[in-house]
C-alpha cells in the first residue's frame, strides 16, 4: 500500500505496526480489538508492536446534539422490522460474550462519534490512545453512555488518566479535527469501506473481526518481512 505525500504507515526499524480504523460505535470493531489483543499475547515479539487507531465514521450524518436506540436507528435507516434487528443484535451479543465482551444493545446511545475520534487522537498525543479507545467502546456497548457529550467523553479521559480539564478544553476548541479529517481522508484513499480494517506494517491488510489465527499469521508474516528489510 502507498500514498501520495509523507508515509502514513512510517515506523522504527525493529518495530512492526499495525494501523487500525474503526469507529466506536461498530460491534465488530471492539470485537475486532479485542481478537487482535488475543493475538498479540500469544505473538512473541509483542513488546515491539505499535498499535495506532484511526478514525472512520459509519455515520457520519447523525447529529452531535441527539441521541437514538441503535434497534430503532437500523429499524428507520435499513427498513429492517425490529424484531429482526433485536434479534441480529441478540446474536452479536452472544458472539461478543464468547469474546469476554459485554454488549448492552438494549441501553446504547447512537450519536455522531467525531467527538469521540478526537477524544482519542487527544489520547494517542499523551501515550494513552489504546485504553483510551477501549474505555470509549465500553462506554458505548456496555456502560449506555453519551459519547457525543463533552462533559461524558472528558470524564472517560479521567478514567484512563488523562487530565480531565485539558480533554475537556480539546473537545472545546475542536482541536484534533484535522486529524480526524486526515484518517477519514487516507481511509478513502485506501479504499477501506468498512471497519475493522487493519494495515500492518503498511503492507499487509485484515478486513473485519477474523480469527485469532489469522491474526497471527499476518503479525509473524509482517515480522519476518520486516527482519529482512
Amino acid at each position: 500500500m502507498s500514498t501520495a505525500g509523507p508515509d502514513p504507515f512510517a515506523r522504527e526499524q525493529g518495530r512492526l505496526s499495525v494501523d487500525v480504523w474503526s469507529d466506536v460505535v461498530c460491534p465488530f470493531c471492539y470485537m475486532g480489538d479485542a481478537i487482535l489483543e488475543q493475538a498479540l499475547e500469544k505473538f512473541p515479539h509483542r513488546d515491539a508492536v505499535d498499535v495506532r487507531y484511526h478514525s472512520f465514521e459509519l455515520m457520519p450524518e447523525l447529529p452531535a446534539d441527539s441521541t437514538t436506540s441503535p434497534h430503532e436507528l437500523l429499524a428507520t435507516k435499513r427498513g429492517i422490522p425490529r424484531e429482526q434487528v433485536e434479534l441480529m443484535h441478540d446474536q452479536v451479543t452472544a458472539r461478543a460474550a464468547e469474546l469476554g465482551l459485554d454488549y448492552r444493545f438494549d441501553q446504547a446511545l447512537t450519536t455522531n462519534t467525531t467527538a469521540a475520534h478526537r477524544l482519542s487522537h487527544f489520547a494517542a498525543a499523551h501515550g494513552r490512545q489504546h485504553a483510551m479507545v477501549q474505555r470509549l467502546f465500553r462506554a458505548y456497548f456496555t456502560d449506555g453512555l453519551n459519547i457525543g457529550d463533552y462533559d461524558v467523553l472528558a470524564d472517560l479521559a479521567a478514567d484512563v488518566g488523562l487530565d480531565r480539564a485539558s480533554a475537556l478544553a480539546a473537545l472545546a476548541s475542536g482541536e484534533f479535527s484535522d486529524e480526524v479529517a486526515s484518517d477519514i481522508a487516507l481511509s478513502r484513499e485506501l479504499g477501506i469501506s468498512g471497519v475493522p480494517f487493519f494495515v500492518f506494517n503498511g503492507k499487509f491488510a485484515v478486513s473485519g473481526a477474523q480469527p485469532v489465527e489469522a491474526f497471527l499469521q499476518v503479525l509473524d508474516t509482517a515480522w519476518k518481512e520486516s527482519a529482512d528489510d
